[in-house]
């Protein structure tokens, strides 16, 4: 079976369109489709749907063929890595997906490591919520992931721990309160994805209700500037909060809220060398930092 065309239909699987995967790849459109057409032809099967009003839809069996074609090339990639081992790991790519707090407070110290020992090794980092970046290890589509406990059945190395905090302007009428009851003031709430996420599976599991229907945004800069505006009262790890500039108030959080950051993998004794090395680098930072 041709690699470059299971190469091609991983990234027309990702993007769902033809024009886009050509642009990523670097080949003409006539190519990609070219690659697609073979491909199914060798499987005797129907990797895509194509609907005139949605595009691109992946078939029952495209999906599974997905993860075992991304299975394929992590394969290869392995064996390149691994017969280029005494040349220092040349011109590695190594998938890591990370909750955005973890990518702000980790990935550009571990990046900038990775780039002085090994040079040509590089990180290609996707940010998503817990969720999303445990789905694309189990698809396969990232090796690491750094993501909130529950580690499921995944292999896993705990990295950090984080509490929750609130952030309030300093003239908030709670500014004098020694902690912020969530559940008194949850209408007033403001969350990032990510942390809400991490948060309400610690609510559940200590017998509280669950939060009723928060603000919820993406980055913490947003959380931030809305609180900074009076907006609501912010909810953000204590780590992600320390990177930014403002002059909001900090206060614990009642119930108080723990969240476990860590790695996961399908396998730590089969990720590539170069993921290995990534993962080193990680743990070191973990230890030294926190």
């Amino acid at each position: 079976m041709n690699l470059h065309n299971l190469r091609i239909f991983t990234v027309v699987a990702e993007k769902m369109h033809i024009t886009e995967a050509a642009r990523e790849l670097f080949i003409t459109q006539p190519a990609v489709s070219k690659a697609i057409k073979s491909l199914e032809g060798q499987l005797n099967a129907q990797l895509f749907w194509r609907d005139k009003r949605n595009g691109l839809i992946l078939s029952d069996m495209g999906k599974e063929i997905l993860i075992l074609a991304r299975q394929m090339i992590m394969i290869e990639e392995k064996i390149r890595q691994i017969a280029n081992r005494e040349n220092s790991l040349v011109d590695c790519t190594v998938k890591v997906g990370a909750l955005p707090m973890a990518s702000s407070h980790l990935m550009p110290s571990a990046m900038s490591l990775l780039k002085s020992r090994y040079g040509t090794v590089r990180i290609q980092l996707r940010e998503g919520s817990s969720n999303e970046i445990k789905t694309w290890v189990e698809e396969r589509a990232v090796e690491i992931g750094i993501v909130l406990a529950p580690f499921s059945s995944f292999d896993w190395h705990l990295l950090y721990e984080d509490d929750m905090v609130a952030v309030l302007p300093q003239d908030h009428q709670l500014a004098s309160s020694e902690e912020l009851d969530m559940m008194k003031h949850q209408e007033e709430l403001i969350f990032c994805r990510s942390g809400y996420e991490g948060t309400l599976s610690s609510l559940l599991a200590g017998r509280h209700k669950g939060l009723s229907s928060p603000l919820i945004v993406q980055t913490a800069e947003t959380l931030v500037n809305m609180v900074q505006h009076r907006l609501g009262i912010g909810i953000i790890s204590r780590i992600s909060q320390f990177a930014l500039r403002h002059d909001l108030i900090i206060k614990p959080v009642s119930p108080p809220i723990r969240q476990q950051i860590g790695i996961i993998t399908q396998s730590f004794d089969e990720l590539t060398p170069a993921a290995k090395a990534v993962h080193e680098i990680l743990t070191g930072l973990s230890a030294s930092q926190l």
